[in-house]
């Protein structure tokens, strides 16, 4: 028997002890699979809870969220820990500026503040952590852009991990704004309409070297993926955990990595 399938037996022993990646205070975690079978590569987070953490405690809302900035250094770790190798964040949406204009402005400043605060962390640096921002200009601070590009530019040579702050960010503005690049690339006869393929359409993203999101987590127990990395997210494996984004640690994402393994991935095909 080789190494994997030991694992997978061992997996789903633990699995059926009834410690799984929802249980509060599950004691111990699994080992970590082998490498290069049922690791993800990219793990898309939507953190989600922040607000309704703070209601809870009679606290104002900015202070849930500041709560949470604490919640995206532990998993921060653990990922580097578990040999992931893109992490995005969905920090603020396209549509998150209906919200209250005091809470957009703290949330700005949060969003640059931890920016900030990882591109300065010498520990990261020292073990290869790169930051990039996915994205729309319009709106945002122009300190806040200078921040982000700040960022990018100090940790643009980091190879073993690449965090990715979606902020300002929506799925289906980011494939409109494809769309609408290729047509006007076919207007100026620098593209064939008929060579339009994926692969093609990818070209065009905000990140066109973003890979494809493996797992896809959302806390706080909603069940929707509001307009996060549609085109990426197509043949993701989602988790939906009913913890408070200020209250998710790096042991849980720990946790869902390896119910991730045990998961059959078939894109499609038949196993």
């Amino acid at each position: 028997m080789d190494r994997l399938s030991k694992w997978r037996i061992s997996m789903a022993t633990w699995l059926l002890r009834g410690v799984d990646a929802r249980a509060e205070g599950a004691v111990g975690i699994p080992p970590r699979p082998p490498a290069g079978n049922g690791r993800p590569l990219h793990i898309a987070i939507i953190m989600d809870g922040n607000g309704r953490w703070a209601t809870a405690r009679g606290l104002p809302r900015i202070k849930g969220h500041e709560a949470g900035a604490h919640a995206v250094r532990s998993v921060l770790d653990a990922a580097l820990d578990e040999g992931v190798g893109h992490l995005s964040f969905f920090v603020f949406s396209t549509e998150n500026w209906r919200r209250p204009e005091a809470e957009v402005v703290g949330l700005m400043r949060l969003a640059a503040d931890t920016i900030r605060w990882a591109a300065d962390h010498l520990d990261y640096a020292e073990r290869g952590l790169r930051l990039r921002w996915c994205g729309i200009q319009a709106g945002l601070a122009p300190e806040l852009v200078e921040a982000l590009g700040e960022a990018e530019l100090r940790t643009r040579n980091g190879r073993s991990m690449t965090v990715v702050f979606c902020l300002n960010y929506g799925g289906r503005a980011e494939i409109t704004r494809a769309a609408a690049a290729m047509a006007r690339a076919t207007l100026a006869g620098r593209l064939e309409p008929d060579a339009i393929d994926e692969q093609v359409f990818a070209r065009h993203l905000l990140l066109p070297d973003l890979p494809d999101v493996d797992m896809l987590v959302r806390t706080s127990g909603e069940q929707r993926i509001s307009n996060f990395l549609l085109w990426q997210s197509a043949y993701a494996e989602f988790f939906f955990v009913e913890t408070l984004w200020p209250d998710f640690t790096g042991d849980q994402l720990r946790l869902l990595i390896r119910a991730f393994a045990a998961r059959k991935r078939r894109f499609g095909a038949v196993p």
